[in-house]
C-alpha cells in the first residue's frame, strides 16, 4: 500500500512538472469554438459491465491530442438478500494513456491504453488486483455541415461552416487486460482487469459549437465477444450529452460544462446460459471544467448517479471523478 501511495505521489509531481512550462510560457488564446471542436468519445473504462462507457473520450479545447487521464470510481456491492448481508466496498483507479490522432481533415483515430488498480473491502478482508487493462482503437469520420449559399456569386468564395457536425465511429476493444475466472462469481463482475474478449464498438455523434455555447451528443453500442473461459459480458449501450461555454482570459481559457450520461447493460452469459441479475442501467449527471494554457489542456469533472438499477439492485455506483492533462497536436 505504501508503494502504491508513493506511485500516486510521483504521478502528481509528474503532472505538475509537465504543466509548469506551459503555465509560465502561456500566451493569449482565442475563444475555442471557431477553431476547435469538442466531441465526447466513448470508451469502456475497465472493459467490464459496471464500468461506464459514457465517461467520454475527448476534451473541450482541442480536437487532436495526446495525454494522460486518471479516473476514480467507487461502488458498493451487497453479497446476499438480507438487510444485514455483507457489503463489499470497491474502488476502481484507472490511469489511462489516450490520444486522438488526425489522418486527414475528415478522418481520425482514437486510441487508449489503461492501467487498472482495483481494490475492495468486505468484512475484515482486503483484496487488490492491478495490471494493464483492455485497449481501445476507434476510427472516426467527421461530416461537417455548411450553411446554404444564398448568393450563387458567393459560391466560389468557399462554403461557410454552420458549426454543426456528425461523427461516425467504428472500433475494436482488444483483450490486453487479464480476465480471472475465479472473480467471475462476484456480485460485481466488473471487478476485473479485463474481459478476455474482442469487442466491437459502433458510435454515432452530433455536435454544435458557436463563439459562446456548444453542445455534443454521442451514442455508442458495444458488441461483447465471448472469451476463452466461455464467459461473455452483455452488450452495452452508452449515451451522453454535454453543454459547455467559455470564459476567455488573457492567458487561459476557462470552459465549464454540465452533462447527462448513461449506460444500459444486457445480461451476462456463461457456458451458453444466461445469468440472472446481471443486467441493469444507470443515468449520471456530470459537472466539470477545463483550463487551456496555450497547447496544454487540464480538465476535471465529477459524476454522480441520479438513477440506477444494477445487477438486481445488488450493486450501487457511488460517484466518479476524472482528471486529465493533454497536449494539443
Amino acid at each position: 500500500m505504501k508503494d502504491f501511495q508513493n506511485i500516486k505521489k510521483i504521478g502528481v509531481l509528474l503532472i505538475i512538472l509537465v504543466l509548469l512550462p506551459y503555465i509560465t510560457q502561456a500566451r493569449n488564446i482565442d475563444p475555442p469554438f471557431n477553431e476547435h471542436e469538442y466531441f465526447s468519445f466513448d470508451c469502456d473504462l475497465c472493459s467490464c459491465s459496471t464500468s461506464s462507457g459514457s465517461f467520454g473520450f475527448g476534451t473541450l479545447g482541442n480536437a487532436n491530442f495526446i495525454g494522460l487521464r486518471y479516473i476514480y470510481q467507487k461502488f458498493e456491492s451487497k453479497k446476499g438478500i438480507f438487510e444485514n448481508s455483507p457489503i463489499s466496498k470497491e474502488t476502481f483507479n484507472t490511469y489511462q494513456l489516450w490520444a486522438q490522432i488526425p489522418i486527414s481533415n475528415a478522418l481520425y483515430i482514437n486510441v487508449s491504453l489503461p492501467y487498472q488498480d482495483l481494490s475492495r473491502k468486505i468484512d475484515n478482508s482486503n483484496e487488490q488486483i492491478n495490471g494493464i487493462g483492455d485497449s481501445n482503437l476507434i476510427g472516426w469520420y467527421k461530416l461537417r455541415l455548411y450553411k446554404k449559399q444564398k448568393d450563387s456569386a458567393m459560391v466560389n468564395m468557399g462554403r461557410a461552416a454552420s458549426g454543426h457536425a456528425l461523427q461516425f465511429g467504428v472500433g475494436i476493444k482488444l483483450p490486453t487486460g487479464k480476465f480471472e475466472e475465479s472473480l467471475a462469481d462476484n456480485v460485481n463482475p466488473g471487478f476485473q482487469i479485463g474481459t478476455g474478449s474482442v469487442d466491437g464498438i459502433f458510435s454515432l455523434g452530433y455536435n454544435y459549437g458557436s463563439n459562446k455555447l456548444g453542445i455534443n451528443t454521442v451514442m455508442t453500442y458495444y458488441v461483447k465477444g465471448e472469451n476463452k473461459n466461455d464467459y461473455q459480458f452483455g452488450n452495452q449501450f452508452s449515451y451522453s450529452a454535454n453543454f459547455y461555454t467559455a470564459f476567455p482570459r488573457e492567458k487561459v481559457n476557462i470552459m465549464p460544462f454540465v452533462g447527462l450520461s448513461g449506460d444500459i447493460y444486457n445480461k451476462i452469459t456463461q457456458y451458453g446460459e444466461t445469468l440472472n441479475d446481471t443486467d441493469g442501467s444507470i443515468t449520471n449527471a456530470t459537472l466539470g471544467t477545463e483550463f487551456a494554457f496555450s497547447k496544454c489542456i487540464l480538465g476535471i469533472n465529477y459524476t454522480l448517479p441520479v438513477n440506477q438499477d444494477l445487477f438486481g439492485g445488488n450493486v450501487e455506483s457511488k460517484n466518479r471523478f476524472s482528471l486529465y492533462i493533454n497536449y494539443a497536436l
